[in-house]
């Protein structure tokens, strides 16, 4: 029994210490690359970690990408929403391709991005933007007076609950930004002329259970409707994880840094 328990602790320790590392590496390259900062406003305050371009010249303009995180990020930590995707944009590669600015801020825990339900099979955007996602357009203005930021060239990307930040974002201000690349989430599928001639590229899991593939589907289908020509990929066997193959797509990278808005 003595040596049944021995075991175990060693087990549970290895397992702890896993998890711990996992965590660890789970922002990994990212945690190093991304400053940390926080946005501090009057009505509020938002973490977030900032990328800057490879060989920054403040001479030059950049593009700026604003990423929203899923649910299981939030919190104050200013780490956790780097674990999905942030390592993509902080490699060697891409940050040597494509030279830009990129935002994670963080959405505090029990809050969303936008006050809806995720597992619902449609939904009305709310009149007014939820306290997070008012605080990250605020930032993306406070960056624009820091940074040379060009405006042209602005960048929106997310996942499942962030994807929903995604899709709000540019239903709210939808001659605000060049591409929008929303994972797993879903928007106002009533609402989309606006957006119908903003480049989009929606990506989806087809075995997804925590946001229904639906969601997606709806609203490709509406922008179509409306005239637009979104792009969108579906993933075979794909559960809520879609957004990993996605960050993996050197593709998506192309297409989103040759968008430039056209309309003001």
């Amino acid at each position: 029994m003595a040596i049944q328990t021995r075991f175990l602790f060693v087990g549970l320790a290895i397992c702890v210490a896993g998890v711990m590392m996992a965590e660890v590496e789970g922002a990994g390259i990212a945690d190093e690359r991304f400053e940390t900062r926080v946005f501090e406003t009057d009505h509020g305050s938002l973490p977030y970690r900032l990328l800057r371009p490879k060989d920054y010249d403040p001479q030059h303009s950049y593009p700026l990408v604003i990423f929203y995180h899923g649910a299981g990020e939030r919190g104050d930590d200013n780490v956790k929403q780097l674990v999905h995707g942030m390592n993509d944009f902080a490699s060697d590669d891409v940050m040597a391709k494509y030279r830009c600015f990129v935002i994670a801020p963080q959405c505090p825990s029990g809050k969303q991005w936008v006050d809806v339900p995720w597992s619902a099979d449609a939904h009305k955007m709310p009149e007014e933007p939820a306290l997070p996602m008012r605080l990250s357009l605020e930032l993306i203005n406070s960056l624009q007076a820091e940074f040379p930021i060009d405006a042209d060239r602005l960048y929106v990307t997310g996942l499942s609950m962030g994807g929903f930040g995604t899709w709000d974002a540019i239903q709210r201000h939808p001659n605000r930004f060049a591409a929008a690349v929303p994972i797993c989430g879903g928007g106002d599928a009533t609402s989309v002329q606006p957006i119908a001639n903003l480049p989009i590229w929606a990506f989806h899991g087809d075995a997804d259970t925590a946001v229904k593939p639906k969601r997606s589907r709806d609203m490709i289908a509406a922008l179509k409707a409306a005239g637009g020509a979104p792009k969108y990929t579906e993933y075979p066997g794909v559960g809520h994880n879609s957004w990993a193959p996605t960050y993996a797509n050197r593709e998506m990278y192309a297409w989103l840094f040759s968008q430039k808005r056209t309309t003001r």
